[in-house]
């Protein structure tokens, strides 16, 4: 007798040194980060030494989930294997902690894009390549919601 493999439904972070996922559905999580001790930089994923003065002395931290677009291009042939639509925009992200961040934006028109203007972690699944696995949950930006007390 044949046995098929369930499917696996529970998503999963695409890079969990660098997204922790909130909740089962993956609708929500944090991006984590190091800081230094000695000299207070924050970096953008694990690390083991402080770039800006070498020591080891690291803790983890969670980040924000909102910066400003420091850049993009806008990409027209993207890399092998990309399973988005193309073109795309990537933008680098800075952080108020001080990391540049890499990620797709989404949900936002190339001619309305702004450098300067805030952005918000969006988090998206990307479906499994087998039944097998899990789909992948990838840490995007778009533009941030206005909350209250901001400038119109």
């Amino acid at each position: 007798i044949a046995m098929t493999a369930p499917a696996v439904t529970t998503p999963v972070s695409v890079d969990p040194g660098r997204l922790r996922l909130a909740d089962p559905a993956g609708a929500s999580g944090v991006l984590l980060g190091m800081r230094c001790r000695a000299c207070g930089v924050y970096l953008f994923g694990p690390a083991v030494f402080c770039p800006a003065c070498a020591a080891a002395d690291l803790e983890p931290v969670e980040l924000s989930r909102r910066g400003t677009l420091y850049s993009y291009t806008i990409v027209r042939i993207p890399p092998a294997g990309w399973p988005g639509p193309v073109p795309y925009i990537l933008g680098e992200v800075e952080l108020p902690e001080g990391p540049h961040i890499l990620a797709e934006v989404i949900d936002c028109p190339q001619d309305e894009l702004a450098i300067g203007q805030t952005v918000e972690l969006a988090l998206q699944p990307v479906p499994a390549a087998a039944a097998d696995q899990p789909a992948r949950i990838v840490y995007k930006w778009r533009p941030a919601a206005a909350k209250p007390g901001d400038e119109q």
